[in-house]
C-alpha cells in the first residue's frame, strides 16, 4: 500500500498540473503558449524527424563529462582542503569569489579559449558543478564528529589509512548530497551552455525552436524533456544513497 501510494501522490499531481495548464491556456485565449497536447505533438514531431534522440544525446554526453570531471576535482579537492587548514586557508578565499559567478558570464571567456566546439559548454557544465562539489566536501570533513577521529587514534589509525577508513566514510553521505545538488545545477545550465553555437542538445533545441517563431510548443518540449531527464538523473543519484557506506547517514522516517 504504502508502494502504492508513492505511486500514485506523483501522478495525480502530475494530472492535476496538467489540467490547470490546459485550463489557463484556454481561459486566456493564447495562440503563443502551447497546451500539453500540442506539446506532445511537438515530441512526437521531434522523434519522428530523429532530432530528440540526437538533442538528448548531444547533452547528456556534455554534462557526463563536464559532470565527471567536476567530481574527480571536486571531490578530492574538498576532502583536502577540509582537512588540512593552512590549504584552506589559502585557497578557500579563491574559492568563494570564483563560486558566485555565473557559468553564462564565463560564455566569453570560454569561446576565447576553446572556440565553438563540445569542449566549451563542457567547460561551463564544469564550472556550474565543481564548486559545490567541492564546497560540499569541505563542510563534510570540517563537520565530521570527532568521536570516529578519537576512535581511529585509539586503534593507531593514521596517515593516508585514515582518510580512506575514516574520513572518506565519514565525510561520503554529505558529499553524495553534494553531488545530486550539483547534478541539478549542471543539468540547469545546459540550456546556457548549449547556446554556444552549437547545432545540437536541449538547450539548442529551446534556442533554436524559439528564433525560428512562434514553434513554443517545440521550446516547451525542450523544457519538458530536461525536466524529465533531470528527474531520472536525480533517482540515478539517489541509488547511491543505499549503499551501506552511505545509508548509515540518512535519517529514516
Amino acid at each position: 500500500m504504502s508502494r502504492f501510494i508513492s505511486i500514485l501522490l506523483p501522478l495525480s499531481t502530475a494530472a492535476i498540473f496538467l489540467v490547470v495548464w490546459h485550463s489557463l491556456v484556454r481561459l486566456s485565449g493564447s495562440d503563443l503558449f502551447p497546451t500539453p497536447m500540442e506539446v506532445v505533438h511537438g515530441i512526437r514531431e521531434l522523434i519522428e524527424k530523429g532530432l530528440l534522440l540526437k538533442y538528448i544525446v548531444a547533452s547528456l554526453f556534455r554534462v557526463s563529462w563536464g559532470f565527471m570531471l567536476a567530481v574527480l576535482v571536486g571531490v578530492p579537492l574538498g576532502l583536502v582542503l577540509g582537512w588540512f587548514r593552512p590549504a584552506f586557508q589559502a585557497l578557500n578565499p579563491m574559492i568563494q569569489i570564483l563560486r558566485p559567478i555565473s557559468p553564462i558570464a564565463w560564455i566569453p571567456v570560454a569561446i576565447l579559449w576553446f572556440g565553438i566546439d563540445d569542449t566549451a559548454p563542457i567547460f561551463l557544465i564544469f564550472l556550474a558543478s565543481v564548486f559545490p562539489i567541492t564546497t560540499s566536501s569541505m563542510a563534510a570533513v570540517q563537520n565530521m564528529q570527532l568521536v570516529y577521529l578519537r576512535a581511529a587514534q585509539n586503534f593507531g589509525v593514521k596517515g593516508p589509512q585514515l582518510f580512506r577508513r575514516v574520513i572518506l566514510p565519514a565525510a561520503l553521505p554529505q558529499i553524495i548530497t553534494g553531488i545530486r545538488i550539483a547534478l541539478g545545477i549542471a543539468w540547469l545550465v545546459v540550456v546556457a551552455a548549449e547556446m554556444i553555437a552549437v547545432n545540437s542538445g536541449l538547450g539548442y533545441l529551446i534556442i533554436d525552436a524559439r528564433n525560428a517563431g512562434k514553434r513554443y510548443d517545440l521550446v516547451v518540449a525542450g523544457m519538458v524533456m530536461i525536466g524529465l531527464i533531470g528527474l531520472v538523473l536525480d533517482l540515478l543519484i539517489r541509488q547511491l544513497e543505499k549503499f551501506d557506506e552511505v545509508k548509515w547517514g540518512y535519517g529514516q522516517r
